[in-house]
């Protein structure tokens, strides 16, 4: 058994910290939404979906309320929320332990800024869950989960990590590039920022033949400003780094396009979500912490990226409520 105090108990923090309370760990969640941690300490985090379902029980805290120390704490809140959640947690990290960062983008960078890189582990993963109501999490599909430093070292504390999570995804893995896979979930992000313009589902957009031209360009920008910055790129659950470069044939980049509709396919949560963040939760999206700086890293290797700007200027009108959410965007946006 670990302690783990997991931080942003919302779709990724309460899948995996109530995985890992039911297997015995002892787990601290902390979120900001008081209702939410209301219900945990009444009644337990309930998992629904198709995965499975079941209530586990773990204390639950406001930032404000926690008190205490722990050796692992597991980051788990919205890109854009890092920089705030790392310095409101770094007084409870112990002087030996480590932020696990359980988010989409580049946000170890950002993490290692304010705890220290030897204090930051990263990871990628892609299952889908969604945040339903106070107390309630759905957990839609198992998908790929890696861990690995930031420098590439094989510790002994990834190891140990590593079993831990495995009580959460028997599959997880870790690597000595974990650059590689966040680099390669990238392109795959910038996709799913499409998706949440519109009203159709995730596999119903990736399988729209006019749109193919699209996830090649979305992905073609991120996966060329990811080897301008030096990352191989790993692929994951049907996305296929290598079918967006420029070299790929079109054939390459449809073969892609079918593995990640087959896999979404298979999923309980049919939308991205940052759609659920426009769509049902109507508050800002992750866009400017994380598709935004693909093109802002780009520029720094002479890389221009047009299709990512104009897909980030068309979230920020669907923010401000001057642009609807149609599916007629993704066309506006393909041409």
């Amino acid at each position: 058994m670990v302690s783990i105090l997991i931080w942003g108990a919302g779709a990724i923090g309460g899948s995996v910290g109530a995985y890992l309370a039911r297997a015995g760990h002892d787990i601290t969640f902390v979120d900001i939404d008081a209702a939410h941690v209301a219900a945990i300490n009444a009644s337990g985090l309930r998992i629904v979906g198709p995965v499975e379902a079941f209530t586990a029980h773990a204390p639950a805290f406001t930032p404000g309320a926690v008190t205490g120390v722990w050796d692992r704490i597991f980051l788990c809140v919205k890109a854009h929320h890092t920089h705030a959640a790392a310095t409101a947690l770094a007084p409870h990290l112990g002087a030996d332990g480590y932020v696990l960062s359980l988010q989409n983008g580049l946000n170890e960078l950002e993490i290692e800024a304010i705890v220290g890189r030897a204090r930051t582990i990263g990871a990628f993963v892609n299952f889908g869950a969604d945040w339903m109501a106070p107390g309630e999490v759905m957990l839609g599909n198992r998908a790929a989960v890696v861990l690995g430093e930031l420098d590439g070292a094989m510790t002994e504390r990834l190891a140990s990590l590593l079993v831990t999570m495995q009580d959460f995804e028997p599959n997880a893995i870790s690597t000595p590039d974990i650059w590689g896979y966040l680099w390669g979930k990238m392109g795959y992000g910038a996709m799913l920022f499409a998706q949440a313009l519109g009203q159709a589902s995730i596999p119903h957009c990736l399988g729209n033949p006019a749109l193919l031209g699209l996830w090649r360009r979305l992905g073609g920008e991120a996966v060329a400003v990811g080897l301008a910055e030096g990352a191989r790129l790993r692929g994951f659950n049907g996305f296929d780094p290598q079918a967006f470069t420029p070299q790929a044939t079109l054939a390459q980049a449809q073969a892609s396009v079918d593995a990640m509709v087959a896999f979404n396919a298979g999923s309980a949560k049919t939308h991205s979500g940052v759609w659920r963040d426009l769509a049902v939760r109507k508050r800002q999206t992750e866009v400017d912490s994380q598709i935004a700086p693909i093109s802002a890293i780009g520029a720094r290797h002479g890389l221009a990226c047009p299709t990512i700007d104009r897909l980030v200027r068309m979230i920020h009108e669907v923010e401000a409520g001057t642009r609807p959410m149609v599916d007629q965007n993704l066309l506006e946006l393909a041409a």
